[in-house]
């Protein structure tokens, strides 16, 4: 029995037609229904019940898939381990980030991380939405916010921190900000996430306490990269990690307006997170991109 028909049909049943199998796989549905076929004839029972408008495992199939799932991911670990025993890092790594971190920090390094491995490809999916990491075959993801949770291996990049920041040009038209609570009375532009775009938080220096203030405003944009560029055009008010407006400020782009407080969305307790699916065996193309990076940023 082929181990790739196998992993063709754990991954019809976890994305739910031959199409999206097919996209994933870069092949035509038709091929992804003929493997499926095949293997059927194999075990002598239908694994999936179709219809025009529905695939679902059958009670057979379900059993069968479920059984098989951790025996697949055993072959291919130990395939896996014994060829980097006596190669070096091959094989396409397939990784997700959001845009603002692709853009800023990650496309800088990736030339240094192709010389050092160039037998690994990168398949870099760069999106500010939180993909499915089994269901897009993700090796790799980088998300930023609170400790992520659920069935993910995960494990600390870096601290993230924030400022508040406005243009010179949008301060000399409606006037300097004394302290964070003259926001509620600003035009702030808002990071279309829930929990970011009501209340912002703070913490002066040498205090313990922190306070929130809310916030409102007619700009409410979904990327960071976006809110940066508001800000500098002088369209209101933005929060946003250092790491974007470090340049600015030193040039004077923009301005941190609070310089003696913490900042920070829905909490200060957040960072940038190495996620990635549990497994026995971690792949050495992802264990390089995972020291690598830390290495870089951390």
């Amino acid at each position: 029995m082929d181990l790739t028909s196998l992993k063709t049909a754990l991954l019809v049943r976890d994305l739910g037609s031959f199409a999206a199998v097919a996209r994933l796989q870069d092949l035509d549905a038709s091929s992804v229904s003929r493997v499926i076929a095949q293997l059927e004839q194999e075990v002598g029972f239908r694994l999936f019940q179709r219809s025009t408008r529905s695939l679902a495992p059958t009670g057979e199939g379900e059993l069968y898939l479920n059984r098989i799932a951790p025996l697949v991911e055993e072959l291919e670990s130990a395939g896996e381990e014994a060829r980097t025993t006596a190669v070096s890092p091959r094989g396409t790594l397939r990784m997700t980030a959001s845009i603002s971190f692709v853009q800023e920090c990650l496309m800088p390094l990736l030339p240094e991380f192709r010389d050092r491995y160039p037998e690994v490809d990168i398949e870099l999916l760069a999106s500010d939405a939180n993909l499915d990491l089994r269901a897009e075959g993700i090796d790799l993801a980088v998300r930023f916010g609170s400790m992520p949770k659920g069935d993910w291996i995960v494990t600390r990049l870096m601290t993230t921190s924030y400022r508040v920041v406005a243009s010179p040009g949008y301060l000399e038209k409606n006037g300097p900000l004394s302290h964070p609570d003259d926001l509620s009375e600003r035009d702030c532009i808002r990071f279309a996430i829930p929990g970011f775009r009501t209340y912002w938080q703070f913490l002066r220096e040498g205090k313990t306490e922190p306070f929130s203030v809310p916030v409102s405003g007619a700009t409410v944009i979904s990327n960071a990269l976006s809110i940066r560029s508001a800000a500098r055009y002088g369209m209101g008010v933005a929060l946003l990690p250092i790491m974007l407006v470090q340049r600015d400020l030193e040039n004077g782009t923009l301005v941190d307006l609070f310089p003696d407080h913490a900042c920070a969305a829905a909490t200060f307790e957040t960072a940038a997170w190495i996620l990635y699916p549990s497994r026995s065996y971690l792949p050495q193309k992802v264990r390089v991109m995972i020291d690598f990076l830390k290495e870089k940023i951390s």
